[in-house]
């Protein structure tokens, strides 16, 4: 089965719309695992506008599933990331100024650079994540850089997928297949759904974990949070 990974982000954004402390972020998060789900997942921005770097220090205490801290490691992120010790990192290159993450990894161009920080990482038992493209030669790149796993990018899947273009999964089969001859963990994630998720999971080989935050939680306010989450498992199997 493929693990669910709830990117819990836009429960602090609701949260953050009125101070307070309602929603709890804390609480939601343990719910969610209650519910079934194998993992949550937080993106700390520099600007704190949903997640905030206390509650990454905070989720440290209560999650007892797989806990993953994603972001662009600048300096502050790595220094929360070797404070709060998660199950794994995912490392994104957004701007600090991103509404959301909008691109993989050049992982020819950055490879140096990516090298470093997951030698960082991976020698405080941290496991480590990339974001890429389903580009073959972002996967090449990725596999040089010494990283335990990517993370497809699905965004260009879900918005064809949408349109009725099943056949922009096509990339992402390829990408697969060259991630696990190179010996690379595969997760996935952005703009997964009720909708897509199952043809994602059915056709893409070797999945291990899918992120799921903004859809699960939209689909939450109609069909409820617990409801949502089994059905994504359901899915999953």
């Amino acid at each position: 089965m493929t693990k669910l990974s709830v990117n819990i982000n836009k429960i602090a954004t609701l949260r953050n719309s009125r101070g307070g402390n309602v929603p709890n972020v804390l609480k939601v998060a343990q719910d969610i695992e209650e519910f079934g789900a194998q993992g949550i997942t937080v993106h700390p921005r520099p600007d704190e506008r949903h997640i905030r770097y206390q509650d990454a220090r905070d989720l440290k205490k209560v999650v007892t599933t797989e806990y993953n801290i994603e972001g662009n490691p600048i300096e502050k992120f790595i220094d929360l990331v070797l404070e709060v010790q998660p199950t794994q990192v995912t490392l994104v290159p957004d701007s600090i100024d991103a509404i959301t993450s909008n691109a993989g990894w050049d992982t020819v161009k950055h490879q140096d650079f990516l090298k470093e920080v997951i030698d960082t990482f991976q020698k405080a038992g941290i496991r480590t994540s990339i974001f890429v493209d389903p580009d073959i030669k972002m996967i090449q790149g990725a596999s040089e850089t010494g990283t335990d796993r990517i993370e497809l990018y699905t965004e260009s899947y879900a918005a064809a997928f949408a349109k009725g273009n099943h056949k922009a999964i096509q990339p992402f089969i390829e990408a697969a297949k060259m991630a696990n001859e190179f010996g690379l963990g595969i997760n996935a994630g952005h703009d997964l759904s009720l909708e897509n998720i199952g043809y994602f999971r059915t056709h893409v080989p070797h999945l291990l974990e899918v992120s799921i935050g903004h859809a699960l939680i939209c689909e939450s306010l109609y069909l409820g949070l617990e409801n949502v989450v089994a059905m994504y498992l359901h899915k999953l199997q």
